[in-house]
């Protein structure tokens, strides 16, 4: 069973670290478009949102039972708490993300891109710092 989540982990990984870089190639090409056609090129990638969002469903679900053998020693590894507490930064940090769309398709698509794009970055970095504690914890 072990090895099914392990292969259901890193598909959830691909998905997941692969939406960021997706969209950030996405912005940049938009960057090379006129403004109005940009926008809506940007609120049309949302569509791949959808994507990030199961591969992280995916790595929470699985990642559970790949830690079952770390609970008892959780609090020896400094370094195992700090990927998970990066995990629950990342979540938060794609709902709000989520949230921030949902506004930008309503109709406010200029102030919300805005708020967006910082924290697309952030979560990028956040998504990258947790596969390096990850490399670090279970090497």
């Amino acid at each position: 069973m072990r090895e099914i989540m392990l292969y259901i982990h890193f598909i959830g990984l691909a998905m997941g670290v692969g939406t960021s870089f997706a969209f950030m190639f996405l912005g940049m090409a938009s960057a090379k478009m006129e403004a109005s056609e940009s926008l809506k090129f940007r609120l049309n990638t949302f569509a791949l949102s959808k994507m990030g969002h199961i591969g992280l469903a995916l790595l929470i679900l699985s990642g559970l039972y790949l830690m079952t053998p770390y609970w008892a020693n959780l609090a020896e590894n400094p370094f195992l708490i700090g990927k998970l507490l990066l995990v629950i930064a990342l979540g938060a940090t794609i709902g709000i993300i989520g949230s921030h769309a949902k506004k930008a398709i309503a109709g406010e698509p200029e102030t919300q891109l805005k708020k967006i794009e910082p924290l697309g970055k952030l979560s990028m970095l956040i998504g990258l710092l947790i596969v390096a504690l990850a490399i670090y914890v279970f090497r």
